[in-house]
């Protein structure tokens, strides 16, 4: 019988959850439900907001939702953000100092903020 080193569980590939154009009270439900039943212990979700322009309330209510599931189930969720005006929002609220905001795909696969 040979001895073998410890074994490295394989990462997860990130699953990437695009999100719509506007983030409103008539779909954020359904966008916090489709980044929910991404959530496992382990899991990278990347929410996709590249084509997203417009985040009113009620979708920032559910992205700041959403990233509390996520740790609360051992998730790792990135928002990638590169409209100005979600940004700007994001910023003026304060909540790109407690979000996982990230600008590029890449930023946001590599974890770098």
């Amino acid at each position: 019988m040979t001895a073998t080193g410890p074994v490295t569980p394989a990462r997860a590939q990130p699953v990437l959850i695009t999100l719509p154009a506007g983030i409103d009270m008539a779909n954020a439900d359904a966008a916090g439900e489709q980044l929910a039943a991404a959530f496992a212990a382990g899991a990278v979700v990347i929410a996709d907001m590249t084509g997203t322009t417009f985040c009113d309330s009620m979708g920032v209510r559910t992205l700041v939702r959403a990233c509390r599931l996520a740790g609360a189930s051992g998730t790792d969720l990135r928002l990638l953000v590169t409209s100005p005006a979600v940004m700007r929002v994001m910023k003026i609220l304060g909540l790109d100092a407690v979000l996982p905001l990230y600008q590029s795909l890449e930023d946001a696969l590599a974890g770098r903020a």
